[in-house]
Order: C-alpha cells, then sequence, then structure tokens
C-alpha cells in the first residue's frame, strides 16, 4: 500500500507543534501500525531528519504504552485493540491517515507522539496497594472466601493497562475509567478492605490534582477502552467515594 501520513511533530511540551506529511511506499497489510511508523523512521534517518518520537515497549498489548490518535480515535479504528495490535490491514492504499499524541492536560507531550503519562503512576502511588502480605508467609488462596462474581469483576477491572485512551475519548479529559478500574479491583477483594476509605479518596484527590475532568456520562472511556473495562467500576468508585467522604466527616 501506498499511504499519506500527516503526524504531529512537536519539539517538547512548551514548543508549538505541528503536522508533518510524509509519503510511505509498499507498506504490507499484515505489518503493525508501529512497524510502518518504523518504516518511516528508517526512511527518516536515512535522509537525516530527526525520526519521530513515539512510546512502545512490549508491543503485545500488554504495556500501554503505545498510546496514540489515529484518525482522532485512541488506538485506532480496531475496537479492543492496541496501536501495537492494529494491522494496516485496517487501512487502504491512497489512504490519508492522521496521526497525533493524546490531548489532554494531565498528560503533557514530551516530544511528538510521546506523551508523559507519570500522573497514572502518582494517581496509583496514592493508595493503589495493599498493606495485606501477599508475599513470603502468606495464605492459601482457597483460605480466603471470594465470592465467584467478585472475583471475576476484580479480574477484569485488573485487565486495564493504564494506556490513557479513556483520557484520550473524554470530552473531559477524565481517568475516572482508569482510577475507577484501579480501586475496583482492590476494593473487591477481602485483602483490599484495610485501606478501602483511605484508599478512594486519596486516588480520586489525586486525579484532581493531576488536572483530570470529572465524569459526564458519555461513555466514550469504555467503548475506546482496548480491554474494554466497564462503567460499572465507576458507579462502583463513585458509591465508595460517598460512603468514604460521609465517614470522614
Amino acid at each position: 500500500m501506498n499511504l499519506t501520513l500527516k503526524v504531529w511533530r512537536q519539539a517538547n511540551e512548551k514548543a508549538k507543534g505541528s503536522f508533518e506529511t510524509y509519503q510511505v511506499k509498499d507498506v504490507s497489510p499484515d505489518s503493525s501500525f508501529l512497524e510502518m511508523i518504523d518504516g518511516l523512521n528508517e526512511e527518516l534517518i536515512e535522509k537525516n531528519i530527526d525520526p519521530v518520537v513515539f512510546d512502545h515497549d512490549c508491543r503485545e498489548g500488554i504495556c500501554g504504552m503505545c498510546s496514540m490518535y489515529i484518525n482522532g480515535e485512541p488506538h485506532g479504528p480496531e475496537k479492543a485493540t492496541t496501536t501495537c495490535q492494529l494491522h494496516m490491514r485496517k487501512f487502504k492504499d491512497g489512504d490519508t491517515i492522521t496521526i497525533e499524541p493524546w490531548r489532554a492536560k494531565g498528560f503533557p507531550v514530551v516530544k511528538d507522539l510521546m506523551v508523559d503519562r507519570g500522573a497514572f503512576d502518582r494517581i496509583i502511588q496514592a493508595g493503589g496497594y495493599v498493606s495485606t502480605n501477599t508475599s513470603g508467609n502468606t495464605l492459601d488462596a482457597n483460605a480466603i472466601a471470594v465470592k465467584k462474581e467478585n472475583a471475576d469483576k476484580a479480574f477484569n477491572a485488573a485487565t486495564c493497562i493504564g494506556c490513557g485512551a479513556c483520557v484520550a475519548a473524554c470530552p473531559n479529559a477524565s481517568a475516572m475509567l482508569f482510577v475507577s478500574a484501579k480501586v475496583s479491583q482492590l476494593s473487591l477483594l477481602p485483602q483490599g478492605q484495610v485501606e478501602a476509605s483511605e484508599r478512594v479518596m486519596n486516588m480520586v484527590n489525586q486525579m484532581d490534582i493531576e488536572g483530570f475532568g470529572n465524569c459526564s456520562n458519555v461513555g466514550a472511556c469504555s467503548e475506546e477502552c482496548p480491554k474494554e473495562i466497564s462503567l460499572e467500576n465507576i458507579a462502583r468508585m463513585k458509591r465508595d467515594y460517598l460512603k468514604a467522604s460521609i465517614s470522614a466527616d
């Protein structure tokens, strides 16, 4: 395939960015989207042009680093798929593809398509942990009874990879889906009950400090999430936050 790429180029957070247009030829439909960008970068390097900076690591849909808008959609046109797992057969010969970084106050641009998602790390540090011993001389897993329904919901919440697509999809740049998933995966289990109140209060407060918006029930976050995290987690977190607020008063 021969494609036209409109790629966002920005030197740093404070620099003014703009789209640059590149032509790529003979792209295999079986190559991944990131492999296509690798090919573009090889051509740019040969021409002594700075390669396009983008985030990646595992390229297996696990780490969540390959975060970018593709034609206005977080991670691109394929549902429940990360950018690194998106293949070029989703596009057609002659297509024009627009590629840009996440747009949110909480995700400042580092360079080009790479953003700083350290805000998510700080939210986790604010309360995404348990004090119950989970290493060393631990109890057998079957010694603590957990309802199958709760175990399934906790596991599903834990599949969140923290990529930030929920923030990118939300018109308010809200991180509620991410935070609620990280709260739920612990609060649904007995080991997470010790810090339950402090956890939800601290993590939501840190989310606000980081500059993310509030949830207005648009639902785009779950729709664009590559792991299809449920909106049910947001409702659960709001209930937990209300209970914790009342208890604190």
